[in-house]
């Protein structure tokens, strides 16, 4: 049994931080960094592309809607055309910190909104394909498993893989609980770890009706910004080896 385990990083815009970028980047095998977009400014993308280059860390492009002041977590209707540009200059904007610092992009996730609506929009989910596609038909794209992310991804012939949230509640439906609703981040660590490594060895997770629905993740995502993140992840790591799981990067 094999898993990535990634997390979103670089998520601070100036004088604003958000999560202990460093540290988490000692334990998560993948970094979801933030483009400029819905977070990162590029002082800040410059130096977690070095951090994660100096450890190892596959850098992956998190890219969001033009939405600073929502953290890129509310839905924008934008034209198609419009969207392939915006994911292909937010790729480029990070693979040219990534260079520099003597790496490159490796993959690419959609944040927030965006990444809630190509589950099933399927005009924005066909200009996340085709931005990647036009960028570097090489990368892969990170998703929910049956979205119309990586439906749309593998019949135009990209890589796909599908992830799960060690953290955050799902519906009936195998979508994300939406921020708006009670319980839809889970704060309390023994049941974090317990179904991260339950999704990683069984690939099922619980959703809040108590239905039993199948993930079979290869990533599994733990989010910078939850109380406790660090030592979460540490933990969800460290739980995951002793079940026998090899957590290593998925590229």
């Amino acid at each position: 049994m094999v898993i990535d385990l990634n997390s979103d990083l670089g998520e601070g815009f100036g004088a604003w931080f958000s999560g202990d970028d460093e540290a988490l980047l000692n334990v998560v095998t993948s970094a979801n960094v933030a483009c400029g977009f819905h977070a990162g400014d590029p002082s800040v993308l410059r130096r977690v592309t070095e951090q994660a280059t100096e450890r190892g860390v596959v850098i992956g492009a998190q890219v969001g809607y033009r939405d600073l002041a929502g953290f890129g977590r509310r839905f924008i209707d934008m034209d198609p055309h419009e969207l392939v540009n915006d994911v292909i200059y937010q790729i480029a904007a990070l693979d040219g910190f990534a260079r520099v610092a003597g790496s490159k992009v490796r993959y690419v996730k959609p944040h927030g909104a965006l990444y809630n609506a190509v589950v099933s929009h399927e005009e924005q989910a066909a200009a996340v394909v085709e931005a990647v596609r036009r960028y570097d038909p090489r990368l892969p794209l990170l998703g929910l498993p049956e979205s119309q992310l990586l439906r749309q991804a593998e019949e135009a012939g990209l890589s796909t893989v599908p992830e799960s949230f060690a953290d955050r509640a799902y519906g009936p439906d195998g979508k994300l609980v939406s921020r708006r609703e009670p319980g839809a981040v889970l704060h309390e660590p023994d049941e974090v770890v317990k179904r991260s490594v339950r999704m990683a060895t069984d690939g099922t997770v619980t959703a809040i009706d108590e239905t039993v629905i199948t993930v079979r993740p290869r990533s599994l995502c733990v989010h910078g910004d939850t109380r406790g993140a660090v030592e979460l992840a540490r933990r969800v790591r460290e739980a995951l080896t002793e079940a026998g799981v090899e957590v290593r990067p998925f590229v």
